[in-house]
């Protein structure tokens, strides 16, 4: 089944049903959002300069916030 389906059944639930199942998702993700911040500064720099080889080697592509959202559906 794919994310649009469960989506589109998901989105039929009453609303306490939909919070509880959208509370059940996020606390099933590890750490989504462990900052940087959370890194120290040596860890951090590491990170920096390692992203910023990625990018420089083309290893990755950048993606535009407007892009981003747009792939998250926002």
């Amino acid at each position: 089944m794919s994310s649009e389906e469960i989506l589109a059944k998901a989105s039929l639930l009453p609303p306490e049903k939909r919070a509880l199942l959208a509370e059940s998702v996020w606390e099933s993700l590890e750490d989504p959002f462990k900052a940087p911040a959370q890194m120290n500064e040596e860890a951090a720099l590491a990170l920096a300069l390692q992203r910023d080889h990625e990018l420089e080697s083309g290893q990755v592509k950048p993606v535009s916030h407007e892009d981003l959202m747009a792939r998250l559906g926002r």
